[in-house]
């Protein structure tokens, strides 16, 4: 390990407790200890999860949120006395690593509740509503300070919290900490005058219009936080230590538009200046600790950062929201070990929080102490599978069910959060396998197979392996997604597996071998838009630059590929205009919203050109003639013009018993899509 990251492993104390080393789990929705929504839970995937951290060096674990009331069925946390005798085994495992834990208890959402459309049906349907309240009662769980769109369906007005309803949960916070205290857990967290939650919404004066004593006046806003804090004290002892989860700016512009780095702008939310008062008050009030980032649910790109936003995004705010404290601060946001490991050494941080980068490899911090960099598996900031919450034009929450019901599993990592489907299992039955096709879900499966036992051959027909995703990562804001290849190929290095590069399969019947994986990709579709074969470039033909663009480029077709085009084009000093056919720039579903939103308001900051419901009539040397959404034809000036109108699979071969097919070549999606499948497919092999 590098000298100067000394610091990181240096012990540090939150109110009496120790913490071995300065490396935090940032709590995330998902590896919840009690389970995420499913009442009567002790979660013991996320446990495992957790140990194995805990196992590989991580100093202090956070797990994601334990509401204090049941999202489902609605009886309160502490009312299951059983999940801390199960909790209480737990501590005591996880104690012998040398780590400690604070749990971490929400309050609720809020406006921020991610709203289905079945949630919504039974906000607008009363009889539906009262039926399934006993299960489920989305006005509830959408309570907020004051009346407020919901930021999912903003059609939706969240209902006023009542005087009752903030006394129950503050009382629950108690209960729930003294039973966490008594299970042997070293402190607790409270979630969250943070990210736009319910306790933020409550101290925010642009989400709280209350004339009570729980808004108006900067100590009424912060009264709900601070009762909480005190009531913990109250039942636990003031050694107890209380964390809380704080986000110092919120980055907000107004509802559903956040600002982007460095920006020049008008803050809604909490300002700086508020902030600092903010800090000390709550500090004052009885709490240990501020794990912090920024942003709320209008600029969640903050909290959950994407690719595009910098790394160490938050580090700058955090570290002058210190001066004002004495209690240890903990920052949090794509924080890199070289930046986290020079601020705590010059005392502007105490530690740094680490989240998904967990999830793609929770054994990272042992890696990194054994000089074996090269062999952590890199998060690539997509919440693809960790966080797939999507919005599109006015809809509700578009998210498959099984991604809402399990939250934390990861993109490039299938094992984590599912170890009883994903796992390494010897083979008794060696067999040779070739791959025909080396990007990343030729190298997956060869990876999975090889480690099980096989012995693998991958057949790429270009000089190098990566694929198409050697252009997918080609922006300079993908540099994980490079790292990602640089990965896949060191392990095939490492693990022995034979490569034939320039070596073109024309016929299965070339190969020997006893099965065969095909993972030959995608090819673009055809383009019918006349023109577009004499006038335009494909997306990878700009992405690896084999041809060149001017300084207006169109881009036909929006989704997630078309605006990464736009963003790199725009940060490449040119001048992008998207048009797309459909009513929403990204109509995609599990499209994290922190990801679809940051692109979206950064075209906005930016006022790139986006044409929605448009129709491509046809492409000329200097332009682009297109129908509007209004019927009418615009004329819009092109030096050049990138096609982005998806893929479709392209197998060399047809499936059968013997024949295997994975990733775009089966069916064209994502990053998660091609990894776990070429998963399933060389486990059952």
């Amino acid at each position: 390990m590098k000298k100067e990251l000394d610091v990181l492993f240096t012990p540090w104390k939150i109110g009496n407790c120790e913490i071995k080393n300065r490396i935090v789990l940032a709590p995330m929705g998902g590896t919840c200890i009690f389970g995420w929504t499913e009442p009567n839970h002790f979660d013991k995937e996320a446990a495992r999860l957790l140990k194995e951290i805990a196992d590989n060096n991580c100093g202090l674990i956070i797990p994601g949120i334990a509401p204090v009331k049941d999202i489902i069925g609605g009886a309160w946390l502490y009312e299951h006395k059983w999940k801390f005798k199960q909790l209480k085994k737990f501590m005591d495992e996880l104690h012998k690593t040398g780590a400690k834990m604070f749990l971490q208890m929400t309050a609720g959402f809020g406006r921020s509740m991610a709203l289905s459309e079945l949630m919504t049906t039974l906000i607008n349907n009363k009889i539906l509503g009262t039926i399934a309240k006993p299960i489920m009662d989305p006005e509830y769980l959408t309570t907020a300070p004051s009346p407020l769109p919901n930021r999912w369906a903003e059609d939706i007005t969240t209902k006023e919290m009542t005087k009752k309803q903030i006394k129950d949960i503050i009382y629950a916070f108690g209960e729930t900490a003294r039973l966490c205290k008594e299970a042997g857990v070293d402190g607790v967290e409270v979630h969250a005058v943070h990210e736009g939650y319910l306790l933020d919404q409550f101290t925010l004066s642009y989400t709280n219009f209350r004339t009570d004593e729980y808004g108006g006046s900067f100590e009424n806003r912060y009264r709900f936080p601070v009762e909480i804090v005190k009531i913990i004290k109250e039942k636990c002892g003031e050694d107890f230590p209380v964390s809380l989860r704080y986000s110092v700016v919120s980055k907000t512009k107004d509802f559903q538009l956040g600002a982007m780095p460095g920006e020049d702008f008008v803050e809604i939310g909490r300002t700086m200046e508020e902030s600092e008062k903010a800090a000390k008050y709550l500090q004052d009030a009885g709490y240990d600790m501020l794990n912090c980032d920024n942003g709320t649910y209008d600029a969640w790109y903050w909290a959950h950062p994407p690719q595009y936003m910098p790394e160490n995004c938050n580090l700058e705010d955090v570290k002058h929201i210190k001066k004002f404290v004495d209690i240890p601060v903990v920052c949090a946001g794509r924080m890199t070990m070289d930046a986290a490991s020079s601020s705590i050494k010059n005392g502007e941080i105490d530690a740094v929080a680490i989240g998904r980068q967990f999830l793609a490899d929770p054994s990272w911090i042992t890696k990194m102490i054994e000089d074996r960099e090269e062999e952590i598996k890199p998060c690539i900031c997509c919440h693809a599978a960790c966080f797939t919450m999507a919005k599109h034009g006015k809809s509700a929450c578009d998210q498959d069910l099984n991604d809402s019901m399990n939250m934390c599993r990861c993109a490039v990592n299938p094992i984590t959060m599912q170890s009883k489907k994903y796992k390494i299992k010897q083979t008794k039955k060696p067999k040779k396998v070739a791959i025909i096709g080396g990007g990343i879900g030729g190298m997956e499966a060869a990876i999975v197979l090889k480690k099980r036992g096989h012995e693998v051959v991958v057949y790429e027909q270009s000089d190098k392996l990566g694929g198409i995703f050697i252009a997918a990562a080609a922006p300079e804001f993908k540099s994980h997604d490079r790292a990602l290849i640089e990965w896949e190929k060191n392990q095939i290095k490492k693990l022995g597996i034979e490569v034939k590069l320039n070596h073109r399969v024309n016929s299965l019947d070339e190969i020997e071998a006893d099965e065969f994986i095909i993972a030959t990709g995608s090819i673009a579709k055809e383009c019918p838009i006349p023109g577009s074969d004499k006038y335009a470039m494909e997306a990878c033909e700009y992405l690896l630059k084999t041809k060149e663009v001017g300084d207006n480029v169109v881009i036909i077709g929006g989704g997630l590929t078309g605006c990464e085009i736009a963003l790199d084009l725009l940060r490449g000093g040119k001048n992008p205009i998207i048009v797309e056919m459909m009513y929403d720039l990204m109509a995609v579903k599990n499209l994290c919203l922190a990801n679809s939103s940051y692109l979206r308001d950064c075209f906005k900051t930016n006022k790139v050109p986006v044409y929605l419901n448009a129709k491509t009539k046809e492409i000329g040397a200097d332009y682009v003639l297109i129908t509007d959404e209004n019927g009418k034809e615009v004329r819009i000036p092109a030096d050049s013009v990138i096609l982005s109108v998806g893929y479709k699979p392209a197998p060399m071969a047809k499936k059968s018993r013997k024949v295997h097919i994975v990733g775009d070549a089966k069916k064209v999606g994502n990053l998660r899509t091609v990894i776990w499948n070429a998963w399933d497919v060389a486990m059952s092999i």
